[in-house]
């Protein structure tokens, strides 16, 4: 796969479709690769007339690990000792203004779930210039008050991370029977498949803690957002126990040029069941950017 000079560091990354086409990024979440995005769904993405993007974030997948860089304390930087803080959600949103910059994009609709909502919010905020639209998929703002997780879906989240293939695989299932998509037909083997895939390719538990320092350092975006005029589609899940609906809720409302698509039955990821609900809401915000 071919890789980007962004910002520093390196990002690998793949595409879909026609390079003629208007450029669609898509941003992954959390420890989660590029490989995350289906690639039946970013077939269907570029059927609807989409230059599809998809990379690893830094610190997951392929792209460069910090590891150079001292262990954060997760704790004193919620407390406001920022000493140990590795970077920020803003850091991350000029990788993705790198990327663009890489693939002689302009402009380009951005598409991101979870942390990735939040990393194209945060480039909204900072890059309107580079963005055509954007997309903020069961993610929230950074104010506090809203979406909050429940206590087993805290506690997934805060699990240490697995030592040995069969223990990584096994702690993807646990967490996918607390956070998935409850109202929708899985297969408990494809997500044992999946997370096989995932840390056969890569698996680097330490970046995804310096990931998580940059979520809670970052501040609250609301007021941010506020100022931004981009056409922008908010999807979540009412079944999100991870990040509460009122993620969402609040994400559209701060944005001037929302959309708030609210899906029964979706949890925390993104099974095929609600594909074709999102491709469709992805083309129609890009046409509002038209």
């Amino acid at each position: 796969m071919p890789r980007a000079e962004s910002n520093g560091i390196e990002l690998e990354y793949d595409t879909f479709g026609d390079p003629a086409d208007p450029t669609l990024v898509l941003v992954m979440g959390l420890r989660a690769q590029m490989t995350a995005w289906d690639e039946r769904l970013c077939a269907l993405l570029a059927g609807e007339g989409f230059h599809v993007v998809r990379f690893d974030n830094r610190d997951a997948g392929l792209s460069t690990q910090l590891d150079h860089l001292p262990a954060p304390d997760v704790m004193a930087i919620a407390g406001g000792d920022r000493s140990t803080v590795p970077y920020v959600l803003s850091d991350m949103a000029d990788d993705l203004v790198g990327l663009l910059d890489h693939l002689g994009a302009e402009r380009a609709h951005v598409v991101g779930a979870s942390m990735g909502g939040m990393i194209v919010q945060q480039a909204a905020i900072d890059h309107p210039e580079r963005l055509l639209s954007l997309t903020s998929i069961m993610s929230t703002t950074g104010n506090p008050a809203v979406g909050q997780a429940t206590p087993e879906a805290r506690a997934v989240l805060m699990r240490p991370p697995a030592a040995t293939r069969e223990e990584a695989v096994e702690s993807a299932v646990v967490s996918w029977r607390v956070i998935g998509s409850p109202g929708t037909e899985a297969d408990e083997e494809e997500v044992r498949a999946r997370a096989a895939a995932a840390y056969d390719r890569a698996f680097r538990p330490a970046g995804g803690v310096r990931q998580f320092a940059a979520i809670v350092a970052s501040p609250d975006r609301t007021a941010g957002l506020q100022g931004v005029k981009l056409p922008a589609l908010v999807v979540h899940g009412m079944n999100d126990p991870l990040v509460g609906p009122s993620g969402g809720q609040a994400t559209a409302a701060a944005l001037a040029d929302s959309e708030l698509l609210l899906v029964d039955g979706m949890g925390h990821d993104l099974p095929p069941a609600i594909w074709p609900t999102l491709v469709r809401g992805v083309r129609r915000n890009a046409d509002r950017a038209a």
